[in-house]
């Protein structure tokens, strides 16, 4: 299996198979609402803002198995989001990153990079950069701010 052959699903409730972001640099973050980490959202989206154009797509997975820190309805956690972060970068519904119901994504994410403490996702914000060619290049805790992952970006986005 490779990451294009999984399917999500958008905000609205469409389904989209991964294929479609081919080509393009991919970071891919479980997001929260309600979360100490909710201000990187504005980070993310300056990030989206200057690098959407040369290649770069954020792609936000809320999860609410850390702490109930996403509680709300899919529309309510996209309104949030744009209301208080500006968020333009695409958003999905909200999944699970950890357990029996691991969404396909991230039970990928996880195959393909272990961090030290195992395989799970640890916290809300745990990123993903993958390269043009569907590869997951490296696995970032949730306390690495978005913004001191340009160089990576950077480098990815050149190949």
């Amino acid at each position: 299996m490779n990451i294009y052959e999984i399917s999500v699903r958008k905000m609205n409730g469409v389904g989209i198979k991964m294929e479609a972001y081919k080509g393009k640099v991919l970071l891919i973050v479980n997001t929260a609402s309600k979360c100490g980490l909710t201000p990187q959202f504005k980070d993310l989206e300056t990030l989206y803002i200057e690098y959407k154009d040369k290649g770069l797509e954020i792609l936000g997975f809320p999860s609410n198995q850390f702490a109930n820190q996403d509680p709300g309805s899919n529309e309510e956690i996209l309104n949030f989001c744009q209301v208080n972060y500006g968020v333009t970068f695409p958003m999905f519904e909200k999944i699970e990153v950890n357990g029996d119901n691991t969404h396909p994504l991230y039970q990928y994410l996880k195959d393909e990079t272990k961090s030290i403490l195992g395989k799970d996702i640890k916290w809300n914000f745990t990123k993903f950069l993958v390269d043009r060619d569907g590869r997951v290049i490296k696995r970032y805790a949730p306390s690495v701010a978005p913004l001191s992952l340009k160089k990576d970006i950077n480098k990815l986005l050149k190949r």
